[in-house]
Formats: structure tokens, sequence, C-alpha cells
């Protein structure tokens, strides 16, 4: 069972950046299609980004297209989010998750695992 810990977040402004990182405890972790969610306060989970497990595919929610770039690291068992010109309707619990047997997932139900999330919070 792959453990994932999601870190990098934090209360920024309108307009900044920050990366999210999301690290596996497992090497099978290259195996895994792998996305981020968010739960803004009030809100359902939502799709942001996923990522294939060799990263030559990825996809991402219209919302936030062009400011937010997902990648991994197969050899550190890493993934990252980086988030540019961030808004305040970015702020959210952000959520990696693993998924077997896909090459990308934009749903849900599709993954297997999920980290516990970590808060990201954009101040007007």
């Amino acid at each position: 069972q792959v453990q994932l810990v999601e870190s990098g977040g934090g209360l920024v402004q309108t307009g900044d950046s920050l990366r999210l990182s999301c690290a596996a405890s497992d090497r099978t972790f290259s195996y895994y299609a792998m996305g981020w969610f968010r739960q803004p306060p009030g809100k359902e989970r939502e799709f942001v980004a996923t990522i294939s497990w060799s990263g030559d595919n990825t996809y991402y929610a219209d919302s936030i297209k062009g400011r937010f770039t997902i990648s991994r690291d197969n050899a550190k068992n890493i993934m990252y989010l980086q988030m540019v010109s961030l808004k305040p309707e970015d702020t959210a619990v952000y959520y990696c998750a693993a998924a077997r047997d896909r090459l990308m997932a934009a749903s849900p139900a599709d993954y297997d695992y999920w980290g516990q999330g970590t808060q990201v919070t954009v101040s007007s």
C-alpha cells in the first residue's frame, strides 16, 4: 500500500506562487497514475490535474490551466504541483492521490490511495 504525504501549503497573497509536493513511501510509485485534487471550504472535492506514470501525459482542469503545472520525479518518489498567479478561489485543501491500472484519471473514484491534504490559503 502506497502512503502519500503532501507538503508545501501555506498562506500567500494573490499573484504569489507555491509548489506543493507529494512524497510516496513506496518505489511502486512509478507504476501509478497520480493526481491532485482540492476541496474548497464548504464545497466538494474537485479535480485539479493528473499525470501518467511516465510523466509524458498530463491533463488539467480548465479552472487552473496555464497557471498550474503537474510533474513527477520517479527516482525520488515525488510528485509536484507548481502553482503561479494564485487567486483567492484557489483556497482549498489540496490532496494528492495514486491510481492503479490507469494512464491518467480525473475522477476521485478512480484513485486508490490518498494523502491527508495540505492547506493552501490565498488572501486578496
